[in-house]
């Protein structure tokens, strides 16, 4: 156990100095998304999933020891989980293809699902369902605390006026209510036969590009060093439904086979919902809701 969190330890260290000093390092890049379909909440259309955080029914309060991944200790989210509308409709779409929707009649392919690799520890949470904005290296408190502060005080230009990043969103925002609509499915990797991310796409409800020009707050995270200068451009917003990093037998292929899944929910319209903040959430860890534990929070207009 020691030696563990000794080498966890430098890890964080490593991943702490290597932020600062090699940015721009193709090793160390923000691959966060890929597969953008539609631009309209897309930035860039290379990299991997930032959503491989474990679900929360692992363990509630308690952090989960992940070295390989400890590089990366927070991230900003937009929760979702406040709308208890998305957690019924995601429930419903697990127990569909698990088998646990009684009074309904059961899918085709219920009887395949070994053999396409699905299970139950696959499907996220509703309880954590959010959209990841960027990834963060918090390596201490100074640096949480400085990040809490980027939220409260970071100047940044904008028409020609140095102001608040709070400011600049709600600048970018119009000060309006920013919705978003979730509909359909895809695959992260490109391939419903070999998928190891499912997620749902995010359009912004009339399509203004209000929420894309919010962004500004990833570039005061990156001007800060606390993410990836190139953050931005790999920037693709998506629900994440099912994940196979959640799966507790590594020794398991690390895709399953999608296919069944799209058709059955391919058209699937999730709904439309207001944004109602961004937080700084802590991974690994989970509030007594099930959600990220939270670090900090902007508010967005209501």
């Amino acid at each position: 156990m020691l030696w563990v969190q000794l080498s966890l330890s430098v890890l964080l260290v490593l991943g702490y100095f290597i932020v600062y000093d090699r940015s721009d390092d193709n090793h160390v890049k923000t691959d966060l998304f890929k597969d953008s379909s539609k631009q309209n909440l897309s930035l860039g259309n290379h990299g991997g999933s930032s959503t491989d955080h474990p679900s929360p029914h692992v363990s509630k309060g308690k952090q989960i020891v992940q070295v390989y991944r400890e590089l990366y200790t927070h991230f900003i989210s937009f929760p979702l989980a406040i709308h208890p509308e998305l957690k019924e409709k995601v429930e419903t779409f697990r127990n569909s293809i698990l088998g646990d929707n009684k009074d309904k009649k059961p899918l085709k392919f219920q009887s395949t699902l070994d053999e396409m690799g699905i299970e139950n520890r696959m499907f996220i949470s509703p309880n954590s369902l959010h959209l990841t904005v960027v990834m963060l290296r918090l390596v201490n408190k100074e640096a949480v605390d400085a990040a809490q502060d980027i939220l409260k005080v970071e100047l940044v230009s904008c028409e020609l006026r140095d102001i608040s990043i709070s400011a600049s969103v709600m600048y970018a925002l119009d000060n309006r209510p920013v919705f978003i609509r979730l509909e359909g499915l895809s695959s992260m990797n490109g391939s419903l036969e070999k998928t190891r991310v499912l997620y749902a796409p995010v359009e912004e409800v009339g399509d203004e590009g209000r929420l894309l020009r919010a962004y500004t707050i990833i570039d005061a995270f990156a001007n800060a060093g606390f993410a990836g200068r190139d953050a931005k451009l790999h920037l693709k917003l998506h629900v994440t439904l099912m994940n196979t990093t959640y799966r507790r037998d590594e020794r398991k292929s690390n895709t399953f086979d999608a296919r069944e899944i799209h058709k059955e929910f391919g058209g699937k319209d999730w709904g439309e919902y207001l944004i109602r903040e961004a937080q700084i959430s802590k991974r690994f860890w989970y509030d007594a809701d099930g959600y990220f534990h939270c670090c900090g929070s902007l508010p967005f207009p209501h």
